[in-house]
């Protein structure tokens, strides 16, 4: 059911890094070298997990995301030097591993050693099915975020065991205000449970899983799209019937990768009166995480009631 290894973010090598020795801050630094903040500084390799480390650290973190724009496409991100200079002051780094990100984890064997690093495919505990591929996704599943969010308030509290008890205090809350999001779930698993919905890339199949649906996409097509490949005559016929035939109740679209094949699949689904899911990697301008997750679920809801 899963497809090949998603495109990998880009990292930029070589001399460039040597740019570091010049990069300095005069905000981040006092006149005598230390730091000028008391807070706890974390890096995470997206908006997604930075926010979860926002709520969770309750202001006494400095949270900085790598990838924050709503509008890019995550798997073509480059790192540069301003990204290891970040990577290079952190406590914490949240990275979600999986393949997604292994910029992170290069940069920091050549900066920074000493850093807390949380994993959340790891920490998840998700691998690969027999004979399939790892969906390393994970932010879509909400048992594996708690998780997440448990080790976030580890970390925090080991780096700053005054306030242990607040992180973990601001963790319980967090994982308390996922459950709506997994009743919900469960909801749309006993009404609608074996209904057949499409996808353009596997982002979403956690959230779709524990709905009870079943993906009917092709594995060549979301495989071809995740990778940034063409989709062969045979495959995109398939998919597209899936659409004129009525098989599948929605078409859940990640916006972030739209291109020409995945614009005939949406074509083809509003053709034959099929709602649209819309669905991103990182998170869209003004919505904390919680609040787009709860938009993700309602939005399934509501394309599948229908």
């Amino acid at each position: 059911m899963f497809t090949s290894p998603p495109r990998r973010l880009a990292l930029i090598t070589g001399a460039s890094l040597a740019l570091l020795a010049g990069c300095g801050s005069s905000s981040d630094s006092g006149s005598d070298g230390k730091s000028s903040s008391s807070k706890i500084t974390v890096v995470a390799s997206t908006n997604v997990y930075g926010d979860i480390a926002d709520r969770i650290g309750g202001g006494k973190v400095d949270v900085t995301s790598i990838i924050n724009d709503p509008d890019q496409d995550p798997h073509s991100y480059e790192a540069d030097t301003r990204t290891q200079l970040a990577l290079s002051k952190a406590k914490v780094v949240i990275e979600n591993g999986g393949g997604y990100d292994d910029f992170v984890d290069r940069m920091l064997k050549s900066g920074n050693s000493s850093a807390d690093v949380i994993n959340a495919v790891k920490v998840s505990g998700r691998t690969a099915p027999k004979g399939g591929e790892l969906n390393e996704h994970v932010w879509y599943d909400f048992p594996s975020v708690a998780k997440v969010a448990d080790r976030i308030a580890a970390a925090l509290g080991k780096a700053a065991p005054g306030d242990a008890a607040a992180f973990k205090k601001n963790a319980e809350t967090f994982k308390s205000k996922l459950k709506p999001l997994q009743a919900k779930e469960a909801e749309i698993k006993k009404k609608h449970g074996g209904e057949g919905i499409a996808i353009t890339e596997p982002v979403p199949l956690y959230m779709t899983e524990a709905s009870g649906l079943a993906n009917k996409t092709p594995e060549e097509f979301s495989e071809a799209i995740e990778e940034g490949d063409d989709v062969s005559p045979k495959t995109l016929r398939d998919t597209l019937a899936l659409f004129t035939g009525k098989q599948v109740k929605a078409l859940v679209y990640n916006e972030q990768t739209s291109g020409a094949q995945t614009k005939k699949a949406e074509g083809a689904a509003k053709a034959a009166g099929i709602p649209i899911v819309p669905v991103t990697e990182t998170l869209p301008k003004g919505k904390d995480y919680l609040g787009w997750m709860t938009a993700n679920v309602d939005a399934l809801a509501g394309a599948l009631d229908k």
